[in-house]
Parts: structure tokens; C-alpha cells; sequence
């Protein structure tokens, strides 16, 4: 198909620039057909492909937990730890991240359903949807809106000011890398807001209290009741639980950054967004997005974050469609004269990388990639 702007884009100083407010309007007719396809079409082949999920997985964390009562030898303990390391990334991305997306409530399942889940992180599911549904989903992207955007702690953008602060920024996301869902849950209290005064104080500390005693019961159950039930294997069972939750971590830590952060993904002022329609708010999702490609095993083990374009365009579409729907998205890109930024999981993750570096050092220091 012909694309509609043959000219090549500046995508340094703006690549939606050649579009017109009808353009922008018209590709928001479109993607919203590509949505309507799949609302259509959902139906038991899909209910059916996430309860097969929720029983797999939680076979490989009981089957798991098993060999783990063996970890004194080793064999055991290799195999108990990748089997509970894959069960619990398999749980945050693909079922509890998703789940609480509101993608499996058309079920109608109490048990599968955004306002009942409860997931195997210390962030509790309300606090998180609020920080992540509401306020990321909604200002993706947005400086100064979108706290996820190097989550109040990082510059990932030239237009930040920049600080002296930002020059150990290569160290605190490492730090935070491995400690991924402990950085999540104290992000999502919003402790920055609380030391500005803008946050009421007595909600703070209730919500404070809420993530204490999370952290608390996932301390006990992972660092205490199992080591305890293994016995003799206490020690590597314990050993293993650290290394699972880390591995987990760590996962999950790349596979965020890859879809915000690596080069030629957008970021957008404030007052960008003052009386923003739909098809903009589409353009947004685009433009702010990028994309991991790779086989089928490693979509899945992303919980399809993978297709994080996809993800951004349309949250609350079942995790499973989103490998049917990326092409032609893709091809919505191409004729618009949009780049659809993907790579590589080792491509994506130096690219996020050497931009977190880059922008921890004052503008041109390092030049960015285009």
C-alpha cells in the first residue's frame, strides 16, 4: 500500500510533524477499527488460553516449591530455582500485570477479574493500578505528568534540567533493577508528593502501613515458612527463593525500560496535551513506545509487554491478541511515515542503557543515536 507522506521525517525535531489534524484524526479512526476487531471477536478460545495460564503457572510454583524441599543437592536446586524463577515472572507479566488491566473482566469470572486480583509483588494491586492505569496509561510520556517516566528519580529526557544528582543515575537503576518491585511499591505511595506537602498525611501513612505489611507476609512466606519446610534444605531453599525473586526482578526491570526508554522513543511537554482527542492521544501512545521482537517463548515470558506499542495503544485488549494486531499497527505506522521503533532484547536493552547513561551527563557530553 502507498504510504501517505513519501517525505522523510525529522524525527529530531518532531516525527509527526507532516501529519495534519485530519491525518492524526483518520489514523485514529483506524486504530480504533483495529480495536473494535478484536472486542468483536473475544470470546472462549481466549478465556480459555488465560485459565490454562493461571493452572500452568501455578503447577510450576507448587512443582517448584517441591524440588526445592530437595535443594541440599544441587540438581534440585537448579531445577527448583529456574522453575520458580519462570513461575513467578510468568505471574507478574502475563496474569497479574494484565490481569489488572481489566483484559480478562468481558469473563465476568470473579476469580480472573481487575477488582479481585491480588499479585505475587509487594505493591498492592489498588496503589499499583492507580499509579500505573490511571496516571500512566492516561499521560504516557508526559514530562511532569507521567511519574513513570524515570520514576522521579532519573533523567530520561534532554529537555530535563539537568543536575549533578543525575551523574550516579547509572548506578541507582542498577540498584533499582534489582530490587524492582520493592522500587514499585515505594514509588507507588508517592513519597515525593508526601515530602512537598502534597499528599494528605494521615492517607500517607495508612497506605504506608498497607505496603509494610505486604512486604511482611511475601518476607514470610518466601524467607521463612518454605526455608522452614524444607528442613535440612532450609539454607538453599532460601538461597533459591532470594534468587528467584531477584531473577524476577531483574526481568522485569529490562523489559519496562525497554518499552520507554531506549533511543528514538518520545517524550512530550505538559502543555502538549491541553485539549488532546482521541487520535492524539493515539499518536501519543505511538510515538512514546517501543517494541521487543523476538520468538514466540519470549513474548510470553514478557507478558507481551514485547509488543508495548500494542500495549500503550490499547491496554485493556486480551495480552494473547496483541501478536495478531502488531502488524497492522505496524502497517498503520508505515503509511503515516511513522517510525515503529523495535529491536532485539540485547539491542533495546543497550539502547535504554546508554541513553540513561548519556542523559546522566550534561547535553552533549554523549550524542544520541538517532
Amino acid at each position: 500500500m502507498t504510504a501517505l507522506h513519501e517525505a522523510p521525517v525529522d524525527a529530531s525535531v518532531d516525527p509527526a510533524t507532516h501529519l495534519t489534524a485530519a491525518d492524526i484524526e483518520n489514523l485514529g479512526a483506524e486504530l480504533d477499527a483495529i480495536r473494535d476487531q478484536v472486542i468483536g471477536s473475544r470470546g472462549e478460545s481466549d478465556a480459555a488460553y488465560i485459565r490454562n495460564v493461571i493452572d500452568a503457572q501455578r503447577k510450576l510454583e507448587l512443582g517448584s516449591r517441591a524440588v526445592l524441599l530437595f535443594s541440599l543437592f544441587p540438581p534440585a536446586w537448579l531445577v527448583g530455582t529456574v522453575g520458580l524463577s519462570l513461575s513467578k515472572i510468568i505471574e507478574n507479566m502475563e496474569i497479574g500485570h494484565n490481569v489488572m488491566h481489566g483484559q480478562w473482566d468481558w469473563m465476568r469470572d470473579p476469580k480472573i477479574h481487575s477488582t479481585t486480583w491480588e499479585w505475587d509483588n509487594v505493591s498492592p494491586a489498588d496503589m499499583w493500578k492507580h499509579s500505573h492505569n490511571e496516571l500512566h496509561h492516561t499521560y504516557t510520556n508526559v514530562r511532569g505528568r507521567d511519574n513513570d517516566l524515570g520514576y522521579g528519580i532519573m533523567r530520561v529526557d534532554d529537555e530535563q534540567r539537568w543536575k549533578p544528582l543525575f551523574l550516579v543515575q547509572p548506578l541507582s537503576n542498577a540498584v533499582n533493577a534489582c530490587m524492582f518491585q520493592y522500587g514499585i511499591a515505594f514509588y507507588d505511595l508517592e513519597i515525593g508528593k508526601y515530602l512537598k506537602g502534597r499528599v494528605d498525611k494521615d492517607d500517607f501513612f495508612r497506605r504506608g502501613k498497607r505496603v509494610l505489611a505486604k512486604i511482611a507476609r511475601h518476607a514470610t512466606r518466601d524467607y521463612v515458612l518454605h526455608p522452614l519446610l524444607s528442613g535440612p534444605s532450609a539454607l538453599t531453599t532460601l538461597t533459591a527463593n532470594l534468587t528467584a525473586n531477584l531473577v524476577r526482578n531483574l526481568w522485569t526491570h529490562s523489559v519496562i525500560m525497554c518499552g520507554h526508554f531506549p533511543e528514538g522513543v518520545q517524550t512530550f511537554a505538559k502543555d502538549s496535551i491541553e485539549g488532546e482527542t482521541r487520535g492524539q492521544w493515539y499518536l501519543r501512545q505511538m510515538l512514546g513506545s517501543a517494541n521487543i521482537s523476538g520468538s514466540p517463548a519470549m513474548h510470553f515470558m514478557t507478558g507481551n509487554l514485547s509488543y508495548q506499542i500494542e500495549h500503550h495503544l490499547f491496554p485493556d485488549l486480551p495480552s494473547n491478541r496483541y501478536h495478531e494486531i502488531a502488524p497492522k499497527v505496524e502497517e498503520v505506522f508505515e503509511r503515516y511515515g511513522l517510525s515503529y521503533t523495535t529491536g532485539p532484547l540485547p539491542k533495546q536493552v543497550a539502547s535504554a542503557w546508554m541513553k540513561i547513561i548519556r542523559l546522566s551527563l550534561p547535553n552533549g557530553v554523549l550524542t544520541a543515536s538517532r
